[in-house]
């Protein structure tokens, strides 16, 4: 068994709960809330409050239930009681009201002492702790251990402050746990960064689902039980993923003083890794078999454009109709893997009474949700970001429990002569990576989509520029933020020259411009390449990608997912009547097979 002597100190937090007193809550002139209600440590007896030893006792206790023997460095504290861990505690008073959480620490932390010049031959590992702090003499005395006692490893959570004698305990440290800006070189250790949001080793990473503000923890308590539960599953011969893996779930699920035993750890551990195995087999099961996706989820105002034209009544049922005349086409999932519903579509029944998730679902096909809520302009621009984040969490596990199993979002993009700008291209990378991790915390594999627009007035050069940059700060900020690529799909525009501009793109050099920006910039790890046609016609749209197809093969699938390059003729051919039915199911059908036959290298 390992035996670990953890180094740090032990704090006492004291949760004071002010909810119910909010009507001692007065508003200054800037309207900040204030409790003006002095007090010392002594008077808190009317208080509702909860304590915990935290700090070294965290990682004690997390330790412990891996099954490794692990011991707190004490120093003699009093010759009464020596081993009275209360007798060197600092104290520190979190005060809350309602998600609003404060800290009280002491302007005086007790040092901690390590004055040991040897530990026991049986202990393999030294851990110091978060809690404490570092002084030149712990760092003197640890540095004599260690040389002294070769069998020994060290793993250093590191301070805010770095000096020259934690410099020292760096360069000797096997394993590595930090919560602020690491940019230490020549560091033979692991290197593992905590946040708030997640744990990132290397190139491996995972992000936490929201985690509840509560009373029950401290930057501490978190950041303890991470460190020590990485530390516990490395002992016990856990993969990295494993380690980043358990450490989540004991994150996500523990209670105050109380982390979860290393059993079922593994099995939550388990389940999640099972969980983005399933994502990652369905983002590919979607671009699979030379197949596309079909996008049915034009918006209201969008719908109702098209009926408009046609003189179709924009009504309930007349849009249960259309949609219906499309999923009921025979042999539909012979050229589709997928389908992408719009909210009120997928609330609506099929001839059978089933819901159209449930019927596309009988038939082998996958059904998908746009989860976006459109466009908005930018503070004081004409360029625009998508709406959508608030809820999102919750209609996303709404759609998972009406059989929805992908989800798509769309950024829109204008080239002009001034757009778009830095700004507007951050904005919507974040806001597309932050749906697309909501999306795998709720089990649906994600479609991002930036659209560069095709309606403008700009060479094919200026679109490949323009594409190229949104691409690369995409897949920057999607890695960044922990998106997991082999369970992502993207939709993107190809790379032609706007509609507005004086010559036309030939298919050849649609291909080789979009093949050579694609190729730039999306990594390979990506679950594949979908394409929208995005105001071309049809025969354009299938034109360009049968030219695509055949500079392939390339790293990641790549396919189409259309909505009027499908829809179009067959919607003149239906006019709002269904007994027009057979004529446009069959004018949708051969659009099917173009764009099918087009996924095949042409001769």
């Amino acid at each position: 068994m390992s035996k670990i002597l953890i180094i740090g100190n032990i704090l006492k937090d004291t949760y004071l709960r002010l909810d119910e007193h909010r009507e001692k809550f007065e508003e200054d002139a800037d309207d900040i809330k204030w409790l003006n209600w002095g007090f010392d440590d002594s008077s808190h007896e009317f208080f509702r409050r909860t304590s915990l030893l935290s700090g070294a006792v965290v990682t004690l206790e997390v330790l412990e239930k891996f099954g490794i023997d692990a011991q707190i460095h004490r120093e003699p504290q009093s010759e009464e009681d020596p081993e009275d861990p209360t007798k060197a505690v600092n104290y520190r008073y979190i005060l809350c009201a309602g998600d609003q959480i404060s800290y009280l620490a002491p302007s005086r932390k007790n040092p901690t002492k390590f004055t040991a010049m040897e530990i026991d031959d049986d202990y393999e590992w030294v851990f110091v702790d978060r809690s404490a702090i570092i002084s030149r003499e712990l760092v003197a005395n640890l540095l004599h251990i260690l040389e002294k006692q070769s069998q020994l490893k060290l793993a250093f959570y590191t301070p805010k402050r770095v000096n020259k004698y934690v410099e020292l305990l760096l360069e000797k440290a096997n394993l590595i746990f930090t919560d602020h800006p690491f940019e230490h070189t020549n560091i033979k250790a692991e290197v593992y960064e905590l946040s708030e949001t997640g744990i990132k080793i290397g190139d491996k990473s995972v992000k936490f689902r929201k985690l509840k503000k509560t009373a029950l923890f401290t930057h501490l308590t978190t950041y303890s039980i991470i460190a020590a539960t990485i530390l516990g599953s490395k002992i016990k011969n856990k993969s990295k993923e494993d380690q980043l893996l358990m450490a989540k779930m004991n994150i996500e699920n523990t209670k105050l003083d109380q982390s979860l035993p290393v059993e079922e750890l593994e099995e939550l551990a388990g389940e999640e890794k099972d969980s983005q195995v399933n994502l990652r087999q369905m983002a590919k099961q979607l671009v699979s078999n030379g197949k596309g996706i079909l996008a049915a989820d034009e918006s209201g105002g969008s719908i109702h454009k098209k009926f408009e034209s046609m003189n179709i009544p924009d009504d309930f049922e007349h849009r249960r109709d259309y949609r219906n005349l499309f999923f009921t086409t025979e042999g539909l999932e012979k050229y589709v893997n997928g389908v992408i519903l719009f909210d009120e579509t997928a609330r609506q029944l099929s001839d059978d009474g089933r819901d159209f998730a449930t019927y596309l679902t009988s038939k082998g096909i996958i059904p998908g949700i746009k989860v976006d809520k459109g466009l908005a302009n930018m503070p004081g621009s004409t360029e625009k970001y998508t709406l959508g984040l608030t809820g999102l969490d919750e209609r996303l596990e709404e759609y998972y429990d009406m059989g929805l199993r992908f989800a798509k979002w769309r950024a829109a993009f204008e080239i002009t002569e001034n757009t778009p700008t830095k700004n507007t291209i951050t904005k919507n990378a974040e806001i597309l990576a932050d749906y697309a991790l909501k999306c795998q915390e709720a089990r649906i594999v994600p479609i991002v989509e930036p659209e560069v627009v095709f309606d403008g007035n700009f060479s094919i050069e200026s679109c490949a520029n323009t594409t190229g940059t949104i691409l690369k700060e995409l897949f920057d900020t999607l890695k960044q933020k922990g998106v997991d690529l082999p369970a992502t799909i993207l939709k993107v525009n190809m790379v032609i020259a706007g509609k507005q501009y004086e010559a036309m793109s030939t298919p050849k050099e649609v291909a080789e411009w979009t093949s050579k920006t694609l190729r730039r910039y999306v990594p390979e790890e990506l679950a594949g390449v979908v394409f929208l046609s995005g105001g071309q016609t049809p025969e354009q749209a299938t034109e360009n990608l049968q030219e695509i197809t055949n500079l392939g093969p390339y790293p990641w699938p790549v396919t189409f997912s259309y909505a009027r390059a499908l829809q179009g003729p067959a919607l003149e051919a239906w006019k709002g009547d269904n007994e027009n039915y057979p004529e446009a199911k069959q004018a949708f059908l051969e659009r099917l097979k173009a764009n099918a036959a087009a996924l095949k290298k042409s001769a």
